[in-house]
């Protein structure tokens, strides 16, 4: 069966309310009190429960996972980007090279977090895909306790500091409830951004439970995240010197929209001129150097749906190639931001004993800017203006602030190698195998090290255990816990030849599937809209040929026929079935998320998801105003921003409304008439005139006068602005969506409130 190019954007309607407090501790029982109380101090002998402590000695934690970074991309595994701080900890640590994950971010972060199978924390897709099954509902059991618990359990102080990904969407709100947001869930600081991404020069950040609101971000999140660990570290050492830490910390990178400093991305001038084919072939010699691969391993032939290299046009090759010094450059500036933290453990005397687990990727290389790559973001060619010819014009803007690109597939498929297919793709080594360095110079003997044993996402929770001596708790917060899933490694550490103790582990992200068992494995590739029952099964036996360059299924069928029980029989017990696609017909907007009606107030903050679903059907917003005698204007409320994006605005005296999708000239509807100073009521009525239109059709109302009319398309630029830009009242933050006014454009008059209302 001919394989379709699986590209699911990662989509939402609209936006929620994000702030609150950081309120949630371990809860203990009162404990017995074990002093002897008298009539008088004098006659008292004085006791105090005792303070959960760490194990003596017990090491420091980081778990550092990049976004999207796939096997062959760094040097430290034998990549064309020069990454010298992971190729430093490799070398004074451990390779694991056949370390896996799930396939796509929230599964993943959910499986690495609680040290179990991601479907059996009910986080089989994503939060905002989620369905009323037990494999899908989004919403991490607190049964299932995270590491961040568990070790706060044992005298650790626990930081998460980047992308977040697994609150579900009904509780992205003000109103909470915050039990599922990283504070709620045993970390004792939160620092970074809710959703799968967001923009690297103007990101959406929360501190806690609270949206940090700034008028202008003069730095790189990169930068923001190293500075915020730096002090917590700070604060935490200072304060305890003795008690350990747990970081999680997870960048946007490598995650689109691809954006690094330009002295970063020149540093790849021409480098990759000679194209993806040659790429792969000196990655892969690199990795039979370095003793990454087993001997034997087989380069698989390009992907047919990527084109050859020598067969593009000269204009293909030109921006193809800046694509991957972009991306490159965004790698590069990333591993060097991490050099900080390294650089600052040692200055305070800390490196040694800390523990840093370095997951190389969450899945693999990004498929998702498809053969051409995008410049502004975007999954989809928009309106058919994404062409070689415009992507041309963006070439200076690539990386910069002005453009959210992400590179061609051609580039995804040489940053996997020497693997087949890519992220998403959970039947396939390209979208589950990733690079993990291990580095503990307290407990690594063999450094420099390459360790061969199957290990999985899961496993580094058991690991974590193991090496600091924390015990499990039976229960965290009253809730009596599950068993882990996972399998520590580090019986691993001294023993290089040691056999794999994980010897099972299935995979499925929106119904590509595959079971791995001792060695051998079978997987189904799904493409969209067919019967699960027809997808083709295939047969490898990884342990002599790692790359599924030869499939076995029809030499072999009694194997296939074993392993395909095993799946079913993982899939009833971990919460897999039912199977589903991504964005499957069943899926909804889940209640109370999105309502028919709702009044925003001005003052809030950046939201998140729409509470009104204005996606796809008619709706009015509806401003309460009063204009002064010398008049106003500003932003009434704006979705989106310089990408893609709404806004309602006042400006030279009249009443706007703007479409922006990044690449054609934003739509202007302006009012015919002007504001006069009192009270009004500023309408912006949108009516689409059937579910399948294209387009529909925007009026502007002053007082219940119609002022203004024009029309706007249909598409994604409109809709959705959760992940790179939020939704505004009284402002637009981040990004503008108007080349008409600099953010964040403030209303200057009285805004008493904005009212979102669907219509059909």
């Amino acid at each position: 069966m001919k394989k379709k190019i699986k590209v699911s954007s990662i989509l939402l309607t609209g936006v929620l309310l994000l702030s609150g407090y950081n309120v949630f501790a371990q809860h203990d029982p009162e404990p017995v009190y074990k002093g002897k109380i008298g009539k008088t101090i004098d006659q008292t002998t004085e006791w105090y429960p005792e303070k959960k402590q760490a194990p003596k000695g017990a090491p420091n934690v980081i778990w550092l996972l990049l976004d999207d970074v796939g096997f062959g991309a760094s040097s430290t595994f034998g990549g064309l980007i020069s990454t010298p701080t992971f190729d430093s900890l490799a070398n004074n640590g451990l390779r694991y090279t056949n370390f896996h994950t799930t396939g796509i971010c929230a599964p993943s972060r959910a499986a690495l977090l609680t040290g179990r199978n991601h479907h059996a924390v009910h986080m089989g897709l994503f939060t905002f895909t989620a369905v009323g099954t037990p494999g899908y509902d989004g919403r991490i059991p607190f049964e299932t306790g995270t590491v961040a618990e568990i070790l706060k359990e044992n005298g650790y102080n626990t930081f998460s500091i980047g992308k977040w990904n697994l609150t579900p969407t009904a509780d992205e709100t003000q109103a909470g409830p915050f039990n599922r947001w990283p504070t709620g869930r045993g970390f004792e600081h939160f620092y970074g951004f809710l959703e799968a991404e967001t923009d690297e020069w103007h990101p959406q950040l929360w501190e806690d439970n609270q949206k940090i609101e700034r008028d202008t971000n003069p730095k790189h999140l990169n930068e923001l995240l190293i500075d915020k660990t730096i002090n917590y570290i700070a604060n935490q050492k200072s304060s305890a010197p003795d008690k350990p830490f747990f970081i999680y910390l997870a960048p946007g990178a490598t995650h689109d929209p691809h954006q690094a400093p330009k002295e970063w991305i020149d540093k790849y001038k021409g480098k990759f001129d000679s194209g993806w084919d040659k790429y792969r072939a000196a990655v892969f010699a690199n990795q039979q150097k370095l003793g990454l691969i087993p001997k034997g391993t087989i380069l698989p032939l390009r992907d047919p749906r990527v084109k050859a290299w020598d067969s593009l046009s000269v204009d293909e090759k030109r921006i193809f190639s800046r694509f991957m010094e972009v991306y490159a450059g965004y790698l590069s500036y990333t591993d060097d931001q991490i050099a900080r933290l390294i650089h600052y453990l040692k200055d305070i005397g800390q490196l040694d004993n800390t523990v840093i687990y370095v997951m190389i990727g969450d899945n693999g290389a990004s498929k998702e800017g498809s053969d051409r790559g995008s410049s502004i973001g975007d999954k989809v060619i928009i309106d058919g203006k994404q062409d070689i010819s415009y992507l041309l014009t963006q070439y200076d803007k690539l990386g910069s602030e002005y453009a959210a690109s992400n590179y061609p597939l051609g580039w995804a498929q040489a940053a996997n190698t020497p693997f087949r297919e890519w992220k998403q793709d959970a039947n396939a080594e390209g979208g589950t195998h990733n690079p993990l360095i291990l580095f503990y110079p307290n407990g690594i003997k063999d450094k420099g090290g390459v360790r061969f044993q199957y290990t999985h996402l899961i496993d580094l929770l058991p690991t974590t255990i193991d090496l600091t001596g924390a015990k499990l708790p039976d229960t965290i917060n009253g809730y009596k816990q599950k068993p882990l899933q996972g399998t520590s490694f580090a019986y691993s550490i001294d023993d290089a030849k040691a056999p794999s103790k994980h010897t099972i582990q299935y995979y499925e992200i929106a119904g590509s599937r595959s079971i791995y068992k001792d060695g051998w494995k079978a997987e189904a590739y799904h493409n969209i809209g067919a019967d699960f029952d027809t997808d083709e099964w295939e047969l490898y036996h990884l342990d002599k040929d790692w790359t599924e360059s030869k499939n076995l299924a029809t030499q072999d069928p009694a194997k296939l026929t074993e392993l395909k029980g095993v799946f079913d029989s993982l899939a009833i017990k971990y919460n897999i079935y039912p199977l589903k696609e991504l964005m499957g017909k069943s899926n909804t907007l889940i209640p109370p998320v999105v309502h028919k009606k709702v009044v925003l107030y001005n003052g809030l903050s950046q939201l998140v998801v729409a509470p009104v679903n204005i996606a796809m059907q008619s709706f009015t917003a509806t401003a309460d105003v009063t204009i002064p005698q010398n008049g106003a204007q500003g932003v009434l409320f704006a979705g989106g921003g310089r990408f893609g994006g709404i806004s309602f605005f006042v400006q030279d005296n009249k009443l706007h409304f703007v479409q922006a999708d990044g690449v054609s000239v934003p739509i202007d509807i302006v009012s015919d008439k002007a504001l006069s100073p009192g009270k009004a009521s500023l309408k912006a009525e949108f009516i689409r005139a059937s579910f399948f239109a294209q387009t529909g059709t925007l009026n502007l109302y002053i007082n219940d006068e119609k002022v203004g009319s024009g029309t706007l398309k249909i598409k994604r630029a409109m809709l959705y602005f959760n992940l790179n830009d939020g939704f505004d009242v009284g402002k637009d933050s981040n990004t503008e969506v108007s080349p008409t006014y600099k953010v964040p454009f403030k209303f200057t008059g009285d805004l008493r409130s904005v009212t979102l209302e669907t219509t059909k």
